[in-house]
């Protein structure tokens, strides 16, 4: 009876895990006109590793890795690049 119990409490736990979507990121949806002498910067990468949203040269969030630098959509896409950007280097 035991065996049956944590067999279905593994397979439960093992569903969620494999049920998990991509993660609820908000991304800007209007630009706003800045002033400012800043030159635009140009990454690395096209698209945020992370969501795959574009970048775009007015993104706040970066991180440079390897000498380059790298754009996102968030702080949570920075954040999670940041945990292992050698696994996001290679997409």
């Amino acid at each position: 009876m035991k065996s049956k119990v944590i067999l279905t409490a593994l397979l439960s736990v093992s569903l969620m895990a494999c049920a998990q979507e991509t993660p609820k990121v908000k991304h800007k949806k209007a630009k706003t006109a800045v002033k400012s002498n800043s030159q635009p910067v140009k990454f690395a990468n096209a698209v945020d590793p992370i969501c795959n949203m574009p970048t775009e040269a007015d993104m706040k969030d970066t991180a440079v890795y390897k000498n380059k630098t790298y754009g996102f959509c968030s702080a949570y896409c920075k954040d999670e690049f940041k945990k292992n950007p050698e696994k996001y280097v290679q997409k």
